[in-house]
């Protein structure tokens, strides 16, 4: 049954419940109505039309998972950051919720997945309904009753989950709405939000978010409006760092967390106390399904979270608890043994758990995250003296022979079946489930190519490699010469096994740096060289130290240059105007740079927000791919930042500078 009746709450329905429940798409009409209808019918007072033999489904129909955990629905609601029009739309909901047998502590309620061979049953015992549409044959169907005996059924065998029952019976919920509507949203006290932080180790950001029962997995944008995010205290940037550090929740998750954190009078919540007992409750609920993680400062999570190369893949807060307890840290400690599988135009790598595919997605955040971390951040940051030992962490799980990972895709990507076997031999892959797509392994390599199909037309050649024997043997030279793109997890793999890695973690682990001092900044990194350049161009440390700056670094931005330096703005003034006279440089204005003086030369513009625009000459000397006047890729690491500093003046003094 189509759920058609309008109500001016429905369009509000998709972001005021965003996160808590699934197909957000698919809440903007019918809400109200269809929660009413389903209501009535389990309670025996709504009874359908003719030509319908059921209530209909509601929304995409994931709505169940809500009975027993409304919390999260009624935080929401009293929250002062909620939109008016959303805060209505969640009271007229919990208005609605409350007249059901949902909230009927004496209600016996269970939900299951059954055959889709009708949409409801119902008799003197009670009712079952389906409560989605039919998918492969099959639906979700929800059941209550209130006697001994159990109501009819369909579909079945079906197997049974009893629905928790928790907060929210009708005088609870009724109470809610009724104070929120006398008194306004509940209080908000920003200490709160610290407390919570303190008792988790979660960001000032993602706390604030926790407290307005928010744990992430609003996917629209803007997450929040100006105003809403300004009731918090929290800037766009760091908001965003928030929703990011919660994202891998899941719908469960969201509503699970906030179970039993409602006091039994809901009025409590507008008393002096209220908030504070609010995060405690809270506080307890997340350590007691997550643990308490490390926290992270918040400046380094700042660091990282702007970043969208590297937190497109792992979330900021995830990245920085790793190197903070490197030996402890799922995404570090844990060895993984996937296999690979077939799926949708060709095999894939997979595991019984989510952690292979978070281990994997950690590896391609690391390719930018390493760098930034040794030299964005300053000497004894917490997060900066773990690379060490993470590095070594990482170095344990790639010797372990159970590990696969990917490696790309052939320099032709549409190659044979005879060329595979060529190269990579006749043994093909086993694994714990057999294949019909063709496979080469040689031990170390494996190559698959999955058969055109309509869908995909054409073949499909993808590489995986086992870590643990890739080396510098004939095997390993054939990965690296046959693997064209795609073989990002295999370059971080070389990265953090490499020279670089190793003796950038040396510089760590020795204290070549007074603590508060950065990478970034030659007067404390390569004071010799600063010395040199001061003598030779006749500036003082700062512009030398500006200028080595302006020669090396990817990103040297007025706001990084005065943080790593430590400068105000008087004094960044005085080094760039020393520069112009001696006239090293060029003043002007280019899009994203940051920085009004640039190196002479041509200019290599970066239309990808991944990527940054610089210098020509600069871009060569970091080995930065561009192609014509655009950057297409990222520093390729290869010496420490003293010794690029060394290097680039070595140039410029043998006269190959920027001109």
């Amino acid at each position: 049954m189509a759920n058609t009746t309008v109500d001016p709450h429905d369009q509000w329905f998709s972001s005021a419940l965003g996160g808590l429940v699934t197909g957000s798409g698919m809440w903007y009409h019918g809400i109200l109505a269809g929660f009413t209808r389903v209501g009535g019918y389990l309670g025996g007072t709504w009874t359908p039309p003719a030509e319908s033999d059921g209530p209909g489904c509601v929304g995409d129909g994931s709505w169940p998972a809500l009975i027993g955990r409304i919390e999260a629905v009624a935080l929401r609601a009293a929250a002062p950051s909620t939109r008016p029009e959303r805060r209505e739309a969640l009271l007229a909901l919990l208005e609605l919720w409350a007249d059901t047998v949902f909230a009927d502590p004496t209600a016996r309620i269970r939900v299951g997945d059954a055959r889709a061979e009708a949409t409801a049953v119902r008799d003197a015992r009670g009712a079952t309904i389906a409560t989605s549409w039919p998918r492969d044959g099959r639906c979700g169907v929800l059941q209550v009753w209130t006697g001994d005996a159990a109501p009819p059924e369909f579909g079945g065998p079906v197997e049974w989950v009893d629905a928790p029952r928790g907060w929210g019976d009708a005088g609870q919920l009724r109470r809610l709405v009724e104070t929120v509507r006398a008194r306004g949203p509940m209080p908000w006290r920003a200490d709160a939000g610290g407390r919570l932080a303190e008792a988790t180790g979660v960001s000032r950001a993602a706390s604030a978010l926790l407290l307005i029962g928010n744990a992430g997995g609003i996917n629209t944008l803007p997450r929040m409006e100006p105003d809403e995010r300004r009731e918090l205290g929290l800037g766009a940037a760091e908001l965003e760092a928030g929703f990011d550090e919660l994202r891998r929740l899941t719908e469960i998750d969201r509503l699970e967390v906030f179970a039993g954190v409602l006091p039994d009078d809901p009025a409590d919540l507008w008393e002096p106390t209220g908030p504070d007992a609010l995060a405690e409750r809270i506080g307890a609920a997340w350590v007691a399904r997550f643990g308490r993680t490390i926290p992270v400062p918040e400046e380094t999570l700042a660091v990282l979270a702007e970043l969208d190369h590297v937190t497109l893949h792992t979330p900021a807060a995830q990245i920085c608890g790793a190197f903070l307890a490197p030996d402890t840290h799922p995404l570090s400690s844990v060895d993984h043994d996937p296999w690979l599988a077939e799926g949708l135009g060709g095999v894939y790598c997979t595991s019984e758990e989510q952690g292979v595919r978070w281990f994997e997605e950690f590896l391609k955040s690391l390719s930018g995250a390493l760098p930034v971390i040794y030299a964005e951040l300053p000497a004894g940051d917490p997060v900066r003296a773990g690379l060490p030992a993470l590095l070594e962490e990482l170095r344990a799980r790639f010797d372990h022979p159970g590990l696969l990972l990917g490696a790309g895709y052939t320099a032709r990507m549409r190659d044979s079946v005879d060329r595979l076997r060529e190269l990579f031999g006749d043994r093909p892959y086993v694994g714990p489930i057999p294949l019909t797509t063709a496979t080469f392994d040689d031990g170390l390599t494996i190559a698959s190519i999955a058969e055109p199909t309509e869908r995909h037309p054409d073949p499909s050649t993808r590489l995986y490699f086992r870590p643990a024997y890739y080396t510098d043997d004939e095997r390993s030279t054939l990965l690296r010469e046959v693997a064209s793109g795609g073989a990002y997890t295999r370059d971080v793999v070389d990265l953090i096994r490499g020279d670089w890695s190793r003796r950038a973690a040396d510089r760590i682990a020795d204290g070549a740096l007074p603590v508060g001092g950065y990478e970034c900044d030659p007067a404390v990194a390569a004071p010799e060289t600063v010395a040199r350049v001061a003598k030779a161009l006749s500036v003082d440390t700062d512009a030398a130290a500006l200028y080595l700056q302006i020669l090396v670094l990817e990103r040297p931005s007025d706001r990084r240059v005065r943080r790593w330096n430590g400068w105000n703005a008087a004094r960044h003034k005085r080094a760039v105007a020393a520069l112009e006279t001696a006239g090293v440089v060029v003043a002007d204005k280019r899009a994203r740079a940051g920085r009004g003086i640039f190196l002479p030369g041509d200019w290599a513009r970066a239309t990808h927000k991944w990527l940054w625009p610089m210098e020509m000459w600069k871009a060569r000397l970091l080995g930065v791919q561009v192609i014509g006047d655009r950057v297409w890729g990222r520093h390729t690491w290869r010496l420490t930042l003293p010794e690029l500093f060394a290097h680039a003046w070595e140039v410029v003094e043998r006269g190959d500078g920027p001109a």
